[in-house]
């Protein structure tokens, strides 16, 4: 049956999402506070509201009564949820999952104190006198983050007492939508995080895909690769905890479920449910369906009975780096597509500023990963945003 699906949110990863949707047959609304974002420029329909605003938010769902209400952003008056679950539509993955994933102090208190699952130490504050006894009572190094923020906006290491200033005023301008409130955190010495995308079912087993290794620069990610060599033993660990989290909040979908690893074990980090922007090495078809089709397709109900790993891939991003509010130009796409076993995506998005994502490129191959993340980055170095 051809459903209709509210897609909150309409950044590259929504636009991959909205393809996937369309190739099994469903009628798709883009839904952002701005004109042309990605997945605009693919849906059958779009609107522009202010997502934050629960007015707006239930004129468009009574305007289109969509079968599936998809959040694919933080900022969004997510209250509004558990009342139109109550009136019979499907939020995604639940309204539970929507309300608590979108503030880390709701699914990190889930997580710590009712799951009992191993997390960094943390505090949180809302006034800069409670920010300094929060790192006080987590120690320096420690680590600050916005409670409402996406991409790693905000988000900053304290390694001595000269940047607390600095650090707090950074999450307060990375955070998004209308709460100003902050979590600090443990620095935990890792060795490498992971990102381990877990697909709920309705009428299916947990699946996981093969653990996705990521770098992070500025609070961003900026290579991705998949698989990460990783012990069996933590990966069994980060399985467990992923089936008990995305367990208690309910619903069907993909989770982008984050982790640090150490000789310690595992600690669990944070959790997003639907696609993870680390999860786009997936389009270099290291698998059998990429983590959008994934979650498309457990929204659905379609059953998905295995995932399989078919080769090791990479991902890089493009980053712009100046301002342009005209739709940008891409210079050097002509000598990236050279490059062996490779691809890129241009995510069309209207505008750039320093340090945007802009595009991805992706490799793949039987090659060590190594090599894939270095001929990705080459890739990405070859793009330049005008």
């Amino acid at each position: 049956m051809r459903k209709k699906i509210l897609l909150l949110g309409s950044g590259e990863l929504g636009k991959e999402l909205i393809i996937a949707f369309q190739r099994l047959g469903q009628h798709t609304i883009a839904v952002d506070s701005y004109e042309n974002a990605p997945a605009m420029q693919v849906a059958h329909e779009y609107e522009v509201i202010n997502m934050l605003d629960g007015d707006s938010l239930d004129m468009i769902v009574n305007k289109h009564k969509p079968h599936y209400i998809v959040p694919e952003v933080e900022s969004i008056r997510t209250e509004k949820f558990y009342q139109y679950e109550q009136d019979g539509l499907n939020v995604v993955p639940s309204a539970k999952a929507a309300n608590f994933t979108m503030n880390r102090k709701a699914i990190r208190d889930l997580a710590a104190k009712e799951l009992k699952i191993k997390t960094a130490n943390y505090s949180y504050a809302s006034t800069f006198s409670e920010f300094e006894e929060a790192i006080s009572n987590c120690g320096i190094p420690c680590v600050v983050k916005p409670l409402m923020s996406s991409s790693g906006k905000g988000q900053s290491v304290i390694k001595n007492i000269n940047d607390i200033q600095k650090a707090w005023d950074y999450a307060l301008k990375g955070s998004r939508g209308d709460l100003m409130e902050v979590i600090v955190e443990e620095f935990i010495s890792f060795d490498y995080e992971i990102t381990l995308l877990t697909v709920t079912q309705e009428n299916g087993e947990t699946l996981f895909c093969a653990p996705i290794g990521h770098r992070q620069e500025r609070g961003d990610y900026q290579e991705s690769w998949q698989p990460i060599d990783m012990k069996e033993k933590h990966l069994l660990e980060a399985q467990e905890m992923a089936r008990k989290v995305t367990k208690s909040l309910g619903g069907y979908g993909i989770w982008g479920v984050e982790f640090f690893v150490n000789k310690d074990g595992v600690y669990f980090s944070e959790l997003s449910p639907r696609p993870h922007d680390t999860g786009m090495v997936t389009l270099a078809n290291t698998q059998n369906f990429n983590q959008f089709e994934l979650h498309a397709r457990a929204i659905l109900g379609i059953p998905i009975s295995k995932i399989e790993l078919l080769k090791n891939g990479a991902s890089a991003v493009i980053l712009a780096n100046k301002e342009n509010n005209n739709f940008p130009n891409f210079i050097g796409l002509k000598e990236a597509a050279k490059f062996k076993s490779s691809n890129y995506r241009i995510f069309g998005k209207p505008n750039s500023r320093p340090f945007r994502r802009m595009g991805v490129a992706l490799s793949y191959g039987n090659e060590e990963v190594e090599e894939l993340i270095l001929r990705a980055k080459n890739i990405a170095k070859s793009i330049e945003v005008k």
